[in-house]
């Protein structure tokens, strides 16, 4: 019976996968703007500021500054977590050598090896996207991407004052430079598509949010999504005022 139903099953699997790749494929070709935006997250703090020298970066050089970002990010996470595990460690060794109550101990040691978890989950998550830029950018439309993800930098940069002062009055009992550096370029991008680049709200919020799920804290695409709310909220009574 096994060997009746075993070649059926590899059958099917490979139809979905075949399927899977053919969406991919098109959605690739459907969504330059969704990759450049990727781009822009990751080489917006190696690239230079000045619109005239960011006008002559090549796609590539804009691939080469994420996959140093990543790898710079990737590495510091990786090292944060080993602390906390060290951390961990030490608690437990020195637990051992004491008598009465450790519950607090052992309370302490499960939320550093949480926060090793969440840590070593981001930095996977960035190795897969500097994996997965090179395949993705073969079946992109180049020039397209190259040319939004330029766009993007470029108005973040000459615009970043405004930008920065209209997420700082959308958080609440929070400051902007508090922020991770990971949530705050995921704001400034979709802040500057809503009020400069005529991108529709639900729109960047949407790719912020998505953005927020790949490469943010576990919830940090609900903070994310609060804030450009709030933005969105401000924005329209601006223009309606």
């Amino acid at each position: 019976m096994v060997l009746d139903i075993a070649p059926h099953y590899f059958k099917d699997r490979a139809k979905r996968m075949i399927r899977c790749a053919i969406g991919l494929i098109l959605s690739l070709h459907m969504q330059p703007r969704h990759i450049a935006r990727e781009l822009a997250l990751f080489s917006i703090n190696q690239l230079p500021s000045q619109p005239q020298k960011l006008e002559s970066k090549t796609l590539d050089d804009i691939v080469t500054a994420v996959v140093r970002s990543l790898h710079d990010e990737t590495k510091e996470l990786l090292q944060t977590a080993s602390a906390e595990l060290q951390r961990g460690q030490e608690r437990v060794s020195s637990s051992e050598t004491r008598t009465g109550d450790i519950r607090q101990d052992i309370q302490a040691v499960e939320g550093m090896v949480r926060e090793a978890i969440e840590l070593t989950k981001n930095a996977i998550n960035h190795i897969g996207a500097a994996l997965d830029f090179p395949v993705t950018l073969v079946l992109a439309q180049r020039a397209e991407v190259r040319n939004y993800a330029i766009d993007i930098l470029k108005t973040v940069n000459s615009k970043r004052s405004h930008i920065d002062e209209t997420i700082g009055n959308a958080l609440v009992n929070w400051q902007i430079d508090r922020l991770a550096q990971v949530d705050k370029d995921i704001l400034r991008i979709a802040t500057a598509e809503m009020l400069f680049m005529s991108v529709a709200s639900k729109v960047a919020i949407d790719e912020a949010v998505e953005l927020a799920k790949r490469y943010s804290s576990e919830d940090g695409y609900r903070f994310i999504n609060g804030v450009l709310r709030r933005i969105d909220d401000q924005i329209k009574q601006s223009r309606n005022s």
